[in-house]
């Protein structure tokens, strides 16, 4: 698609339709709105569990003391943290978002964590990565690929800066491996979310879009197609919690 297709294109926002030009705007309001609350609510929306899945993707990065790592759409930091205990001193982990406020708060933890010297902090749009290709040994997107508007190029420029031999690591929301478990996930999803996001961050709107943009997500099979498209190689993908979320992995050689 070119770039006057795109601007004449419409794409999701949740199940709404909006311009292609307006979602990026769109998404970064609803992080404006949540980002005081964000930590506190992914631990009551998932009972915790959303930190079980980023360690088993920390697990997957087979990141080495010196190496350098990339953590696209990295919000308050969780992958980051983690990222930079595995590189040490010696290696350099760099949080980006397109978000200011989300990658504010991202900042002040990794420096209250102490780890001010191996730590870079940059706003940027996953879709055009202000880096030289072949910079990172890792990059990974945890919760943040199926905010992106134009998805094929964020995982395009996501691979243009990896090393041979480096991987990309996607951690999102995907499709229940388990049918019959739909009717209990939906009524949570759409009933329970927007209530809690109204009572614990004061927006029932952008938890609804929460629940609404996971079902627009691709599912694991058409995402791990969209890695292979764009030049990743030996794919693959692990549903984790049945399916509620999936890690996929795909490398450059």
């Amino acid at each position: 698609m070119t770039h006057q297709d795109k601007a004449q294109s419409s794409t999701d926002f949740g199940f709404e339709q909006v311009a292609w030009a307006d979602k990026a705007r769109r998404v970064r309001g609803v992080f404006d709105s949540v980002a005081n609350r964000y930590d506190l609510m992914n631990d009551l929306m998932s009972l915790g569990t959303h930190r079980l899945w980023k360690r088993f993707t920390l697990a997957c990065t087979n990141l080495k003391p010196g190496q350098r790592a990339l953590d696209v759409a990295g919000g308050t930091g969780d992958l980051s943290l983690g990222m930079l205990r595995q590189v040490g001193p010696g290696g350099l982990v760099v949080l980006t978002d397109i978000n200011a406020e989300m990658l504010r708060r991202g900042r002040d933890r990794l420096i209250d964590a102490g780890f001010a010297a191996s730590a870079c902090v940059v706003q940027a749009n996953a879709e055009c990565l202000p880096f030289r290709p072949a910079q990172f040994d890792c990059v990974t997107i945890g919760f943040g690929l199926r905010n992106v508007t134009d998805k094929p190029a964020a995982l395009a420029s996501m691979r243009s800066v990896l090393r041979p031999g480096g991987q990309l690591i996607v951690l999102e929301f995907s499709q229940l491996a388990v049918p019959a478990l739909k009717p209990l996930y939906d009524a949570y999803s759409f009933k329970v979310l927007p209530k809690l996001g109204e009572l614990v961050a004061g927006d029932a709107a952008s938890y609804q879009y929460l629940a609404e943009s996971i079902r627009k997500h691709p599912d694991q099979e058409t995402l791990l197609a969209m890695m292979r498209d764009v030049g990743l190689e030996n794919c693959s993908y692990q549903n984790l919690s049945g399916g509620v979320v999936a890690v996929h992995r795909g490398y450059v050689y």
